[in-house]
């Protein structure tokens, strides 16, 4: 039998990113996001929206980038997978479902700070560079970078 366990959302932060590092020195980043629907109730013939609050946390390079560009209420979509956490506290069985981001893209950019980078798996890059976003925002290998002088009233379809 087949497995699968894949999340994707896109939504805005509900609180700053928080920082820390495991023994290891890896860092961990946690941060909530919230997601809406909208639907309309059809015995009330009126527009609902509901709304799901989401814990994530990012490891590594992946969460520290994410932790230096984002903040509360930025949005970003979220490709990762669920996580289901059982503890004990007080002698009270506890248990926790939150996601683990694996790859992201920046949606909204706020001065041009950090918008469409990309996670571990590349989403918001383009090129297949080292990943050190030295390339970043430039036009692709083989890509024809024409003035825009070039066309006339007449070449524009609209």
């Amino acid at each position: 039998m087949a497995n699968l366990n894949k999340v994707l959302l896109i939504g805005r932060l509900t609180r700053d990113p928080e920082t820390r590092n495991v023994s290891s020195g890896t860092a961990v980043v946690s941060f909530g996001i919230a997601t809406n629907r909208t639907y309309m109730n059809r015995a009330t013939n009126e527009k609902v929206e509901e709304t799901a609050f989401v814990d994530v946390e990012a490891w590594g390079r992946t969460g520290e980038t994410i932790a230096r560009y984002m903040q509360k209420g930025r949005q970003i979509f979220i490709e990762g997978r669920l996580k289901f956490d059982t503890w004990e506290r007080d002698g009270q069985r506890r248990s926790k479902l939150s996601v683990v981001c694996e790859n992201f893209q920046f949606i909204d950019s706020q001065g041009g700070e950090g918008g469409g980078g990309g996670g571990a798996g590349g989403y918001g890059r383009r090129e297949s560079s080292g990943g050190d976003g030295a390339h970043e925002g430039r036009a692709p290998v083989g890509a024809r970078e024409t003035p825009q002088d070039d066309y006339g009233d007449d070449d524009i379809p609209f």
